[in-house]
Formats: C-alpha cells, structure tokens, sequence
C-alpha cells in the first residue's frame, strides 16, 4: 500500500473509535476539518471528553452540588 493509503485507513479507524464517525463522514471531511476537530479534543476545549488541559478535576464541594442537582446519579 502506499504511504497515503496506509495513513487514511489509519485515521479512518482513529475517527471511527475516537469520534464515532462512519466512513462517509470521515471521507466527507476536509483535512483542515479533520485537524481541527482533533486538535479541539486533543487541548481539552471540548466539554466531554478530550485530552490534556481541560482544567483541574472537581473538587469535593463541585461533586456535592451537582449529586444535589443530578440525585438520580
């Protein structure tokens, strides 16, 4: 296989796991569209989910409240 193809197939499967994308979406997608959306979740800018930098994880008093808002777990 070629170096191309070998590195689509490759990130065909990376969005399929990771973003849950079926093949017509990941072929639809620009490759500036591609590395925008993983560099989002790559920098922790996306609410659920992402890499590195998202913040600190909640403390004690941010986990209390939200089991007030959300009691049914």
């Amino acid at each position: 296989m070629t170096q191309f193809t070998d590195t689509a197939i490759r990130l065909s499967g990376v969005t399929a796991l990771v973003l849950g994308w079926v093949p017509d979406v990941f072929w639809g997608a620009t490759p500036d569209e591609l590395g925008a959306i993983l560099d989002a979740a790559n920098s922790g800018t996306v609410p659920f989910g992402g890499g590195g930098g998202g913040g600190a994880p909640p403390d004690a008093a941010t986990i209390a409240r939200l089991m007030e808002m959300y009691p049914d777990g």
